[in-house]
Formats: C-alpha cells, sequence, structure tokens
C-alpha cells in the first residue's frame, strides 16, 4: 500500500457495544407481547438480538422489565447480558441509562437498539457503526429516511455519565433539535431503520414481508 493509499483509507470502524432496549408493556399490539410474537418462525426479540450480534458489537446488554422470565427463556444461549429495570413503567429514558449504566467493557460508541426493529441486519447496524465512523460533525448519529428519525442511535462513549444521568436522552424524538452541533444525521438509503413493530396491522405487514422475501440466516 502506497502512502497516499493509506491517506485515502477510510477511517477504521470504532469499538461499539449495544444497548438493547426490550423492557416496553407492548401495549399497542392489543394483548400479546410483540417481543415474543414470531416472525418467520422466530421470535421477534431473539430475531433481532441474533442480528445485533452478528453485527460484532463488543458486548450486549438486554434491557428487560415488563414479562423479563419469558424474555430471558426466549433469549436462552445468545451471548448477552441481561439488565432488570424496575422503572421500566416510568419511560424508555429509564431502560436506556440502566442499560447504558450496565455496560462493563471499554468501547468508543454505544448503540441503543429496539428489540422490534426485526427488519434491521447486521449489514445495518454496521451501517450506523460506520456513519458514526465517518461523521464529519457530532458524536450523536441519527439514521434518517425520508424525512423520518430512526433507530438505532450511536453516541461517543464520553456521553455515557449525561445518559445514564438522563441530561442526554438517545431515544428522544427532539434529540436533533435539541442537540444540534452534536448529532450528525446518516440518510439511509432505505426504511428498515424507521420501521418497528407496534400493532397488529405492523405483525401483519412485516410478517408478509417475510413470508414473501425471507431475512438472511444468522446465527442463533
Amino acid at each position: 500500500m502506497s502512502p497516499d493509499d493509506a491517506t485515502a483509507a477510510p477511517p477504521a470502524p470504532p469499538v461499539f457495544s449495544a444497548v438493547l432496549l426490550a423492557a416496553g408493556l407492548s401495549t399497542r399490539m392489543g394483548g400479546p407481547h410483540k417481543l415474543l410474537m414470531e416472525i418467520g418462525g422466530e421470535p421477534v426479540v431473539r430475531r433481532t438480538a441474533a442480528a445485533l450480534i452478528d453485527a460484532g458489537p463488543a458486548e450486549i446488554v438486554v434491557v428487560t422489565g415488563h414479562n423479563r422470565e419469558a424474555l430471558h427463556a426466549v433469549l436462552h444461549g445468545l451471548p448477552l447480558r441481561f439488565r432488570f429495570n424496575p422503572r421500566y413503567g416510568d419511560g424508555q429514558m429509564t431502560s436506556v441509562a440502566a442499560g447504558v449504566a450496565s455496560l462493563s467493557l471499554p468501547c468508543d460508541m454505544v448503540l441503543v437498539c429496539l428489540a422490534d426493529q426485526v427488519l434491521l441486519t447486521s449489514a445495518d447496524y454496521l451501517e450506523v457503526v460506520h456513519a458514526f465512523a465517518a461523521r464529519t460533525h457530532g458524536s450523536i448519529v441519527v439514521p434518517r429516511h425520508a424525512g423520518q428519525r430512526g433507530n438505532p442511535v450511536a453516541f461517543a462513549a464520553w456521553h455515557a455519565p449525561q445518559v445514564i444521568g438522563g441530561h442526554v436522552n438517545p431515544g428522544c424524538r427532539r434529540l436533533i433539535a435539541d442537540h444540534p452541533d452534536e448529532v450528525f444525521v446518516h440518510e439511509a438509503a432505505h426504511a428498515r431503520f424507521t420501521t418497528d413493530l407496534d400493532t397488529p396491522d405492523d405483525f401483519a405487514r412485516i410478517s408478509a414481508m417475510f413470508a414473501s422475501a425471507p431475512a438472511p440466516c444468522h446465527s442463533g
């Protein structure tokens, strides 16, 4: 490799850890716990966790709340750590703070992920990681598609004390407006970052997508 080639090389991907939020009440599904429902023959939360594992984070902390025993059961055998959030009914930020506080390995950035984004692949998670490495400003990366803010959100590890203290909320829909100098928006070419699973209609639509075009194989 010539010196010019070395200069032009893309930045090395950061070492990252992940928090997977799986504590919610799933009230909009109208009864069933959405993370335990099966899509493509696999529980939603297990499929999401397996894709995230394949992206290669240093560690993954799964934050549980509602129905935690059942979540532990369907995630059994995967290389995950668990943190129960007793305040899960108080809102998502309490789970984000609990998960970030439970990370124990050194990393450059933290990825905050939603357990119901079943369409995301390991390549999608790595797309956000590489966007963080290549960002031109800021210390928080938010994916966006067609004007809609998406997930996961990535932030520099040095933000962890602020996140734990509730001073920065990576899940807040006002994040871009509240921190314009810190947020770098990654414009995505697809809608997977903006697609989650909240309602029976969502479940029917996403199930049909898996039936017509099965997701790539992954570990777990």
